[in-house]
């Protein structure tokens, strides 16, 4: 009997991952990662479903339990404290320290959940392991989840051929409400847990008073980019991102007013008004730290700048230095640190992270 070790989280999609491995004749076992110190910063946003005298994570860590427990498997709990803060939250602030938006759920994948985890299966003699992620492995390609609207391969763009190895993604090939059918059927505790949200193993918070801690906030001037016209304070560039037009807070009138560009030596946040402005359109971004799971290398493709954007038709330009130049017609607050993700069809190809973005070839001055 092969034996998978399943990354339980505490959420219903790696519960319901554990029943299917079991159900198709594994020997399951289960791992719970602690990733952060949750004595840390006791900010948590206020969540009716949680015991107030519990931190969310443990919280988690005994939802998992009573999991593992209800199908009869083995939980072990292993501490990735270090690792996550070294190679996910490092790098978290000092993307926000230059003014760029990070997505940290991909290096999370990359230096956690498919690095020190997999090193921790096979201590435990795994043949494989598997997550709750909504993605597909065939004939050594990554695949996108069969649920559209839970497709996660976004968040697996980084990973490398050799990670995806003996990988497995039970709930890839079915769609969230049957997900929580499942879960119902075994009256699982975590049938109608809201799927979590907020930073990759943090949590929901409150971010300004959370990032208060790490960096220093700096109030400063917003300007309208049109007019050159002060129209407000903002809290912190780090707060921000290109594209944002809810929560800005920055005082007068934001009806209709778009965060486009950010000045970091000069402490500006430039915004837009206008559904249509045309600040936040570009046609080609420079792409750097690129990784290619696939072996195939189209001149035309498809390509994601966020997570759940529709796909984008794209011409890909092979630099010499390795980067790439991705071109294609309008589109709207691509943005610096961020992941642009190919794609071709089902296959998700790999992908890099934005570093420069442009407009009739020349890089938008506004945006770092």
């Amino acid at each position: 009997m092969k034996k998978v070790v399943v990354g339980m989280s505490g959420g219903v999609d790696s519960s319901v991952a554990a029943i299917l491995l079991k159900k198709q004749g594994y020997e399951v076992i289960g791992l719970f990662m602690r990733n952060w110190d949750s004595s840390l910063n006791n900010d948590y946003l206020g969540n009716p479903n949680l015991n107030n005298n519990i931190c969310p994570q443990e919280q988690d860590y005994n939802d998992a339990l009573e999991v593992c427990k209800k199908l009869d498997i083995p939980l072990h709990r292993v501490d990735f404290v270090k690792e996550y803060w070294d190679n996910v939250f490092t790098y978290f602030l000092n993307e926000l320290k230059c003014g760029r938006t990070p997505n940290p759920d991909i290096m999370c994948n990359k230096y956690i959940k498919f690095d020190s985890f997999i090193k921790e299966a096979k201590k435990l003699g795994a043949d494989y392991i598997a997550t709750g992620h909504y993605a597909r492995i065939k004939d050594g390609e990554l695949l996108r989840g069969v649920d559209d609207n839970k497709d996660q391969t976004y968040f697996l763009s980084q990973l490398s051929k050799k990670q995806l190895e003996n990988v497995l993604f039970p709930v890839g090939d079915i769609e969230k409400p049957e997900v929580r059918k499942i879960a119902l059927e075994y009256d699982l505790i975590t049938a109608k847990k809201k799927d979590s949200t907020g930073i990759c193993f943090i949590g929901e918070r409150n971010f300004k008073e959370f990032l208060k801690n790490y960096l220093p906030s700096k109030p400063g001037k917003v300007v309208d980019i049109e007019t050159n016209r002060v129209v407000g304070e903002h809290q912190g560039l780090m707060y921000y991102t290109i594209g944002q037009r809810k929560g800005l807070n920055i005082g007068g009138n934001t009806d209709k007013m778009f965060v486009v560009g950010k000045d970091l030596k000069k402490n500006i946040l430039y915004v837009s008004f206008g559904d249509d402005t045309e600040y936040l359109k570009s046609d080609s971004c420079l792409v750097s730290n690129i990784n290619f799971i696939s072996d195939l290398r189209p001149d035309k493709c498809t390509a994601k700048f966020r997570y759940r954007q529709k796909d984008i038709d794209v011409k890909l330009e092979y630099l010499d230095d390795g980067n790439i130049m991705v071109h294609y017609n309008d589109v709207k607050a691509v943005t610096p640190g961020q992941a642009c993700v190919f794609y071709q069809d089902e296959i998700c190809l790999g992908g890099g992270i934005i570093e420069e973005v442009r407009k009739d070839n020349k890089k938008l001055w506004y945006l770092l």
